[in-house]
């Protein structure tokens, strides 16, 4: 994305040394889905190149739950944040002028999308979504997209009302959380999400499988994909609408650049490997837009 950095540059080369001086400091948000200190290590360069090209402190907040990092989008103390895309929804429908829409991770293949990825213990016995009935079962979030929204709405339409199809529904908190429950055998089965290429072995290329795989927290050979959605578009990396456009295009050129820049620091950011962050449209996430809304009966 080194056009897009050398655009940017060029636009605000002028006004920037100005602009900036109009926020005294910069917040990202991170999603839950692994433990607090854990975000902010994997951030931590990140952070550091945000406020070497802002010239303020920058900060990194670590909400325990998805709707920490909504509300603060939304009441203005969170500047930034890689949304899922259930996550935007919320944002936008609640304010449509909150955030703007920047970017997405793009996979190795170059494809833009990720899924919702069943599973269990590999000594559970159970083998397909089939097996897990009367089993207790666990999501992440409310507001993943992955780990709630998506998952909940495929399965309901093929099994009926999952309190009932399962013998238990649970939110674990996070992605790591059912992750780690699941291997445990905390919960008899769960979903979590993956970009499904690459091994199961590694925890895919990249997602919370491939995290947990990289942290030591789980043994991929001891648990199973028994079940996989359909392509979810991968969530956005937005930004405060109210913020000044130097500042807006600033942030944007340091992620857009990161698999160029710093390899390493944009595998942790990215969750694995991929190849890079596109700018990605609004209109791709109106599917999600519309499930989210028959989701609160709006």
């Amino acid at each position: 994305m080194k056009k897009l950095l050398l655009t940017l540059a060029a636009t605000t080369a002028l006004t920037g040394a100005v602009q900036a001086q109009e926020i005294k400091e910069f917040n990202i948000g991170i999603l839950g889905g692994e433990n607090a200190q854990d975000r902010l290590n994997s951030n931590e360069c990140f952070r550091a190149k945000m406020e070497e090209a802002l010239g303020v402190p920058v900060k990194i907040f670590t909400p325990a739950d998805y709707d920490g990092v909504v509300q603060g989008l939304l009441g203005g103390t969170l500047d930034y944040a890689w949304l899922g895309a259930s996550a935007y929804a919320k944002v936008y429908l609640t304010d449509p002028e909150a955030v703007e829409v920047k970017l997405t991770k793009q996979n190795v293949d170059g494809s833009t999308g990720y899924y919702s990825i069943g599973f269990a213990r590999k000594d559970a016995g159970i083998t397909s979504m089939d097996d897990a009935k009367g089993k207790s079962f666990a999501f992440a979030d409310p507001n993943s997209t992955s780990g709630y929204l998506v998952p909940g709405a495929e399965l309901a339409a093929k099994y009926g009302t999952l309190e009932n199809y399962f013998s238990e529904v649970k939110m674990s908190g996070g992605h790591e959380q059912t992750i780690v429950g699941v291997a445990n055998g905390d919960f008899d089965a769960g979903v979590s999400w993956a970009d499904g290429l690459g091994n199961w072995e590694d925890g895919y290329n990249s997602g919370a499988f491939r995290k947990a795989s990289d942290a030591g927290l789980v043994d991929m050979n001891d648990i199973v994909e028994i079940w996989r959605s359909a392509l979810i578009p991968e969530g956005p990396m937005v930004v405060r609408k109210a913020l000044p456009q130097d500042v807006k295009d600033k942030v944007t050129a340091v992620t857009a650049d990161l698999w160029e820049t710093d390899a390493e620091c944009a595998y942790n950011v990215a969750a694995g490997e991929a190849k890079d962050f596109v700018p990605v449209e609004h209109s791709a996430y109106d599917g999600v837009l519309a499930a989210r809304k028959m989701q609160e009966g709006m």
